[in-house]
């Protein structure tokens, strides 16, 4: 026997052999690396039959690895005596032009993608994997749940007797198989569940998908009320076979967090398999479309062609192995910040983690962003489930940049996470931004003529409507801006009362007064032309009570709308969180930069379009300015008020969506929006989440601070 990638013999055995039918061979080799999802370790183990002379008389070759499982009742899995933390993807074999039949070029592609997610584990379905594929779990670290197939109805006595020992005869010496699946979802044969032992010298455990057997709870699709049921006042152990279904672009990376998070925090929870890894979309020979038979098979976190979706990058975040604490980057931040090894057997003294600080162009700029400094974290050498400070020393430049970029690599060097925060909030931003434009040569000015206001500076005139206080056109030059009649109330009621105009200094104001959920919004034309929109809102004040006939109740959306023709835009370049857009249960895993989207029309899963990831409509998270590029009209949003949603444009939903129970929220009017609240995306086994304004007495509101660049 010797160690991958060595010639060297590591042990010998030799084993006199009688004329019995069924003997077992014992031996025992010492200086042996275990094998686990973290540390793969492998040997090559050459078994050669000898003849009495000394031939050889047959010989064979096969990796194996040196690893105990166990289940161990109202307890755990336990893996080289390390309670296992599944966390996995349920995969069937499948390409788009050759079926089931697959290369080992894509199961490597597949078990590399999955990896990436911070995934360790896999739950074959109907068909079973590919030899090659199990070889490469092995080799790179993925535990595997190994399927007999069935569904719903289970094979017949005959069948089922001649499957099994063909099964675990040909997977059986396979490290990464840590339990047996007998069917799926009532397809259980029960007369074969004592029959896997009689081939398996491991004896590993044996379960039903779906069902509450053989001390092992593997519930899909579990639910709040399951989840007191089964944790809370359960003694089983609990491990998902199917959760957080992903048709279309629900579920998987949406509500993770949540979920995760109150699962994870009960003893009896063993972690679970996400519904599915990838979209089961069939090239046609006779129309050349891809074909997923309806709403049947787009389930996957990556498309046919493996395209991440934007679940892809929650799922990566959400289970990296390493987890940074939430912190904000202020003027004491000195460079610590708190980690959690989320290991099941890494010291994170194995990993190590770098920081960048990056400067991030203005939107006029066409250069990419400027690496001011960068350097090594020092990670603490802490055990898994252990949390200790990292550090770094800030550089001399640190607070001249936009963001911090951190990025963790594994014992591999491969990339773990990356994670980045704002050094500089929205204000600071947008004054650092304004500091560096050329002062205007005049002031701004206003005019009203009949039931209009007008405020003109630098080539701009942006026309309100002195009846309703509404924006009703802007103007730069000759060219109109499709803005017209905004802005909407989005989630809420805004009841015109009064306004008037003024200069202070050298800017032209429009004051607006509301009764209602919103109490004013303030425009001003600056010098260049610029215009801002500064709107209070929530705001408790006497003679404007509040009662729930202001508010939707309860609140998915909030904030404003405007309109601006889809027709118009030819793509979108902006500086916030990207470049995937976003539900409220899923805005982990984008980080801050600077991202460009040229215009697309993807329906996540729906082939029936083309696709293009990321899409480029709904809502993206904490925007700090946004481009909507166009040959006739550009212009160009600015926000000072910290983590506004961007919504752009209103996503086509998928076909059949009515028929499979797929819950998605209404979007707001109007074409783009500006948002403080934005909903959950409802999946299989969840719920959406939603908001419940409340005011108290004394409460100053909040202000949304926008400014229109033309």
């Amino acid at each position: 026997m010797t160690p991958n990638g060595s010639s060297a013999p590591i042990g010998k055995q030799v084993c006199v052999l009688s004329a019995e039918e069924k003997q077992t061979l014992t031996t025992h080799w010492g200086d042996i690396k275990t094998w686990d999802p973290e540390h793969p370790h492998l040997y090559r183990l050459t078994m050669r039959l000898l003849s009495r002379t000394g031939e050889a008389v047959h010989e064979m070759t096969e990796r194996i690895g040196f690893r105990t499982i166990e289940f161990r009742p109202e307890d755990g899995i336990y893996l080289n005596g390390t309670r296992l933390l599944v966390k996995g993807t349920n995969r069937h074999c499948f390409s788009p032009e050759t079926g089931r039949t697959v290369s080992r070029e894509l199961s490597l592609k597949d078990a590399l993608l999955i990896k990436q997610m911070n995934m360790n584990a896999v739950r074959s379905h109907y068909p079973p994997p590919d030899t090659h594929f199990l070889e490469i779990c092995d080799s790179i670290g993925l535990l595997y749940l190994n399927e007999l197939c069935g569904w719903q109805n289970g094979y017949s006595n005959e069948v089922a007797k001649k499957l099994l020992p063909e099964m675990i005869f040909r997977d059986v010496n396979h490290p990464c198989i840590f339990i047996w699946a007998n069917g799926n979802e009532g397809g259980w044969n029960t007369t074969i569940d004592s029959r896997f032992a009689d081939y398996d010298p491991q004896e590993r455990h044996v379960i039903h998908p779906w069902a509450d057997f053989n001390g092992l709870d593997t519930r899909h699709y579990p639910n709040s009320t399951d989840n007191t049921y089964r944790l809370e006042r359960g003694h089983k152990v609990f491990m998902m076979t199917e959760f957080l279904h992903g048709l279309y672009d629900r579920g998987q990376g949406a509500g993770l967090a949540g979920l995760w998070a109150k699962f994870k925090s009960n003893p009896l929870f063993a972690g679970g398999f996400l519904w599915a890894y990838v979209d089961e979309a069939i090239r046609r020979t006779d129309t050349g479309q891809m074909d997923t038979y309806g709403p049947n098979a787009p389930d996957g976190i990556v498309g046919a062609n493996r395209e991440p979706e934007g679940s892809f990058y929650t799922v990566r975040e959400v289970w990296s192995p390493i987890q940074i604490s939430s912190f904000k980057v202020t003027s004491s931040f000195k460079g610590d910040f708190h980690v959690t090894n989320d290991y099941l057997f890494s010291n994170l003294n194995e990993c190590r983690m770098k920081w960048k600080v990056l400067r991030l162009p203005v939107p006029q700029a066409s250069d990419a962003s400027t690496c001011l400094a960068e350097g090594d974290v020092l990670l603490p050498a802490i055990k898994p489930g252990e949390t200790g400070t990292a550090h770094f020393d800030l550089p001399e430049k640190f607070f001249n940049g936009d963001v911090l970029e951190l990025e963790a690599y594994n014992v591999t060097g491969d990339t773990v996470c990356n994670w980045t925060f704002p050094i500089k909030t929205n204000c600071h931003y947008f004054a650092d931004y304004m500091a560096s434009c050329q002062p205007a040569t005049s002031a701004a000015s206003y005019q009203t003529d009949g039931n209009c206001v007008k405020l003109m500076a630098n080539g701009i005139t942006a026309t309100f409507n002195r009846v309703n206080g509404n924006l009703m056109e802007v103007r730069n030059c000759d060219k109109v801006i499709p803005l017209t009649d905004d802005p909407l109330p989005v989630g809420m009621k805004m009841l015109f009362s009064s306004a008037n105009v003024k200069m202070q200094g050298d800017t032209a104001v429009y004051t607006v007064k509301y009764k209602g959920a919103t109490d004013s919004i303030v425009w001003r034309m600056t010098p260049n032309g610029l215009l801002g929109m500064d709107a209070l809102i929530l705001n408790y004040r006497s003679g404007n009570k509040f009662d729930g006939a202001y508010f939707d109740r309860p609140v998915h959306n909030l904030g404003f709308s405007f309109s601006f023709p889809e027709k118009e835009v030819s793509g979108m370049r902006w500086l916030g969180k990207g470049p995937y857009r976003v539900w409220k249960n899923r805005i982990k895993g984008t980080n801050y930069g600077i991202w460009q989207k040229d215009y697309n029309n993807t329906v996540t899963g729906e082939y029936y379009n083309p696709l293009v990831y990321p899409e480029f409509k709904g809502y993206h998270a904490n925007l700090y300015w946004a481009t909507l590029q166009s040959q006739m009209t550009p212009m160009t949003v600015y926000s000072e008020t910290d983590g506004i949603f961007f919504r752009v444009f209103t996503p086509e939903e998928q076909r059949d969506r009515e028929g499979r129970g797929i819950s998605v929220k209404e979007y707001p009017v109007g074409d783009i929006s500006f948002l403080f609240e934005i909903p959950a995306v409802n999946s299989q086994g969840t719920g959406g989440e939603a908001s419940y304004i409340k005011i108290n007495k004394g409460d100053e509101g909040f202000r949304m601070k926008l400014w229109f660049q033309f």
